[in-house]
């Protein structure tokens, strides 16, 4: 829309955070599993998110590492419950407890 203000990457890692902290509360698990797929099939278990760097660019915190990634790569996000021995939960920021 013209004039319209350019999308902020921190609203949508906000908005994704508040998503899962839903998610969370309306299931019966402490934690929640959340798994990114990207625009190459590639699925990734997602530790915690930021929008750090921005630019048009999140970073993926994964197993031992760091991914960032473009926002446009990311096709599907999904949520389920988080079982520690088999699929981590999601660490969501301190300020959305």
């Amino acid at each position: 829309m013209p004039g319209a203000a350019e999308p902020s990457l921190d609203d949508f890692v906000a908005r994704i955070h508040r998503l899962i902290e839903q998610y969370t509360a309306t299931h019966s698990a402490e934690r929640s599993h959340v798994e990114v797929e990207l625009a190459d099939g590639e699925r990734l278990t997602l530790l915690s998110l930021s929008a750090e760097p921005g630019f048009g660019f999140v970073t993926l915190a994964i197993e031992r590492e760091q991914v960032i990634v473009p926002v446009g790569s990311i096709r599907r996000i999904t949520l389920g419950p988080a079982d520690e021995d088999r699929q981590p939960g999601f660490a969501l920021p301190a300020h959305n407890t």
